[in-house]
């Protein structure tokens, strides 16, 4: 019976992952502060590739790319890669969006939402779906 648990875990995992994926999602929230809209005339997002497992982000100024994995039981690792790090007036977005994704070590979906969490803390990061 364990086995058919894990399996059925296993693939709801993958359904979920595979939800997250290829989708851009937008920044609406950092260490539970709301995030305008766009910041710099940019709109701050993650966008998490499957198929290579790399990502794009942005905090509302420079870019930012690297790599992720997905573990069980929602589990999610970032490891950054390359990023533009041109000065600009606001830095607290970038900063506070690239130690979130850092940090994080877990993910959550609740409808159109997406959580990056630390273990059982408060959110570090929420985004909406833009598409």
């Amino acid at each position: 019976m364990s086995a058919c648990y894990i399996f059925k875990k296993s693939s709801v995992d993958s359904q979920q992952n595979n939800v997250i994926t290829e989708r851009r999602w937008k920044l609406v929230e950092l260490a539970g502060k709301s995030v305008p809209d766009k910041l710099n005339g940019k709109e701050p997002f993650i966008l998490l590739q499957q198929k290579d497992g790399r990502f794009l982000a942005s905090g509302g100024f420079n870019g930012m790319r690297g790599r992720f994995t997905f573990q069980d039981n929602g589990r999610i690792e970032f490891s950054q890669g390359m990023s533009t790090w041109m000065a600009c007036e606001n830095m607290e977005v970038e900063n506070g969006l690239t130690k979130a994704l850092m940090d994080a070590d877990n993910y959550s979906l609740n409808g159109d939402i997406l959580s990056l969490n630390r273990a059982r803390m408060a959110p570090l990061a929420r985004f909406k779906v833009v598409r």
